[in-house]
């Protein structure tokens, strides 16, 4: 009964309507997925951000500390923000730390920019600036601050680059790959409820066949005299 139920209820949709219900459906799916990109970052993506994060704030606190420890942060503050030296002041390295933040955060969070030039240029500038100042300054004799700062922020800056480059840009574009069947489907072929009701349908015979038949039959039986 149930069988019977659905093959009528089948044969009453046309063909055709099979194929705007599945591409109907198939949109949704498609702008909804659209939608939540536009909306969000990728998990990974977020995880480089939070990073660039705690490149500055890190850098922060080593800097604090490096003003605490030299006689009081106030006085410091003075000393390296107000009577700014190239030679011994610290304060340009907390400044490349602020710089690679807006920077990266700009273009990665708020820009969601899926190519690399970006970091390429943070790091550049970082590098060429921490080798210039390890060379020309004299932060090296001004206790372990002298090496941990510098170091930290170049190291920092590289890991920045990997993670973007050998881990959000490779597994966003694999996202991508993935999401490209739905996006573009192949057109699929649909027979309709009918020719399923008519591949296991078969016409009635006709009055004048079956008229034939029983004739026929009355003949074979007739006695051969």
């Amino acid at each position: 009964m149930a069988s019977q139920c659905s093959s009528s209820v089948g044969s009453q949709v046309p063909p055709g309507a099979w194929g705007s219900i599945n591409s109907t459906s198939l949109s949704a799916r498609v702008e909804s997925y659209e939608a939540g990109e536009k909306k969000s970052i990728s998990d990974i993506r977020r995880t480089f951000c939070l990073f660039v994060t705690f490149d500055l704030l890190f850098v922060t606190l080593l800097w604090i500390i490096e003003l605490n420890v030299n006689g009081g942060i106030q006085e410091q503050l003075k000393s390296e923000v107000l009577d700014y030296d190239y030679h011994k002041s610290f304060f340009d390295i907390f400044l490349l730390a602020v710089f690679r933040f807006a920077a990266l955060i700009l273009a990665y969070a708020v820009c969601k920019l899926r190519h690399w030039w970006a970091i390429a240029i943070t790091t550049a500038i970082t590098t060429g600036f921490l080798i210039v100042k390890v060379i020309v300054s004299k932060l090296l004799s001004q206790g372990a601050f002298g090496y941990l700062l510098p170091i930290i922020s170049f190291i920092l800056a590289w890991i920045e680059t990997w993670l973007l480059d050998f881990k959000v840009l490779p597994q966003e574009a694999g996202d991508e790959i993935r999401h490209l069947p739905a996006l573009n489907p192949e057109p699929p072929v649909y027979t309709g409820a009918n020719s399923e009701v008519q591949k296991f349908y078969s016409p009635p015979e006709s009055v004048a066949d079956s008229d034939e038949d029983f004739y026929d039959k009355q003949d074979l039986e007739k006695p051969i005299l």
